[in-house]
């Protein structure tokens, strides 16, 4: 299937999929997209049982479509640039403690976490998985997704404070949880089955170090130019050049794309942005990467629902699955409350704030990617299902209830002093 038609399908099912949703779902737009993608691969799967020619031949359309290398290497970039284009960063900068904690030592928190209870699960039910996939899982299941986060959190009336902390943590964690699944899935490859850590720490910093230092050289670059003239056609070009490039720049040398273009997206939209463009440019230029953020999105969201296809649904498998829900959610408490409970003051964060953080983590399709770039077996059939599952309960009920939780604790909170004042 050539890219014309492949994308003619997706943008075809995502206009299909927008109305239905905007005009009788009505559910937040990448949820509501999600939420039919996923009854579509449903019935896809169905017809096994009445058509399996027709099934077999999408399967094998699904299987053959390289859809990680897809995400990770053309898709990501711009998304995280858009996204972190229209971030506040003097709101990040207040909230920047809990943000660091949370991002950098909550992932590797999580990811031991995560892999302990998820081994341990497993050798319960009698399914073996060795013990460096389930610390793959950790590794891919932990970060935030700032994808999902920042589309589906914008309209949830969470607290502005904790809005920024969980967005700020999104933004930054996965590029820790790639630079860790990076270290994990070479060690997997080399067959030694143990990590060594001194290669580690030269590939994080290389990632994770060089990535920041790529991503602040591309933003001082960017803005410079975009300083120099004042034309919003020749402007959005060098945006979109400076992401394509620049990405396929930070893959060439393996550093941290996703980082870079986080980093280059918060300076330019933040660096003194009144001299870098007229208004008539920033207008132009922000409402064009929030277009195309809108349609990868849809995109997105309906290529990992599809993923559904393409696994072999075990009732074991699904069991597993099912329980890692709790699992994550689990490692989710312990990432945030320790920190709250060792370091009080670093994170200022109440019980109630940190219940939303607890339950705004968002997981989302860059999990859903990293899994997939696992070599082929049983323990990846596992674990796609597990990501999978922790995803659709992440995006369909998290999301979906977050703006409600965050409602409801304002309203808890503000019953005692309304009992006071009178």
């Amino acid at each position: 299937m050539g890219i014309y038609f492949t994308l003619t399908i997706l943008i075809g099912i995502s206009a299909v999929f927008s109305y239905l949703n905007h005009r009788f779902i009505k559910m937040p737009f990448v949820i509501g997209l999600f939420f039919l993608s996923t009854l579509l691969s449903l019935f896809i799967i169905s017809s096994k049982l009445w058509n399996q020619y027709y099934y077999s031949e999408i399967k094998d359309i699904i299987e053959h479509a390289d859809i990680s290398d897809y995400i990770l290497n053309i898709m990501l970039g711009f998304l995280l640039f858009a996204g972190s284009l229209h971030t506040e960063w003097s709101d990040i900068k207040r909230q920047w403690k809990p943000i660091s904690l949370f991002a950098f030592g909550g992932v590797l928190i999580s990811s031991a976490t995560v892999a302990t209870l998820m081994y341990g699960l497993c050798l319960a039910l009698g399914v073996y998985v060795e013990f460096i996939y389930c610390l793959i899982f950790g590794a891919l299941i932990s970060p935030t997704d700032p994808i999902a986060v920042l589309g589906i959190l914008a309209k949830a009336n969470v607290p502005k404070k904790i809005e920024s902390i969980i967005i700020g943590e999104s933004l930054f964690n996965d590029g820790v949880g790639v630079v860790v699944f990076i270290a994990l899935l070479t060690t997997l490859k080399s067959g030694s089955g143990e990590i060594d850590y001194g290669a580690f720490g030269v590939l994080f910093i290389q990632e994770a170090v060089g990535g920041t230092l790529f991503g602040l050289i591309l933003g001082f670059i960017l803005y410079r130019l975009l300083r120099s003239i004042d034309n919003y056609e020749a402007e959005v070009l060098l945006t979109i050049a400076f992401v394509m490039a620049g990405y396929a720049t930070c893959i060439h040398f393996h550093i941290s794309g996703p980082l870079a273009m986080v980093i280059m997206g918060l300076f330019v939209g933040n660096y003194k942005n009144k001299s870098a463009m007229s208004d008539h440019s920033q207008e132009y230029v922000h409402k064009f990467w929030t277009l195309l953020d809108v349609i990868l999105n849809a995109i997105l969201f309906i290529i990992i629902a599809f993923v559904l296809v393409v696994v072999d649904l075990k009732s074991i498998y699904i069991c597993i699955a099912l329980i890692s829900i709790l699992l994550v959610l689990l490692s989710r408490t312990l990432v945030v409350y320790l920190p709250k409970l060792l370091l009080p003051r670093f994170t200022n964060i109440d019980r109630s704030e940190a219940t939303i953080l607890i339950w705004g983590g968002l997981r989302g399709g860059l999990s859903i990617t990293l899994v997939l770039s696992l070599p082929s077996g049983e323990s990846k059939e596992l674990l796609t299902i597990a990501t999978y599952f922790c995803v659709v309960f992440s995006i369909l009920v998290q999301g979906l209830t977050i703006g409600k939780l965050a409602k409801r604790i304002a309203k808890t909170d503000a019953a005692p002093q309304t009992n006071t004042q009178l």
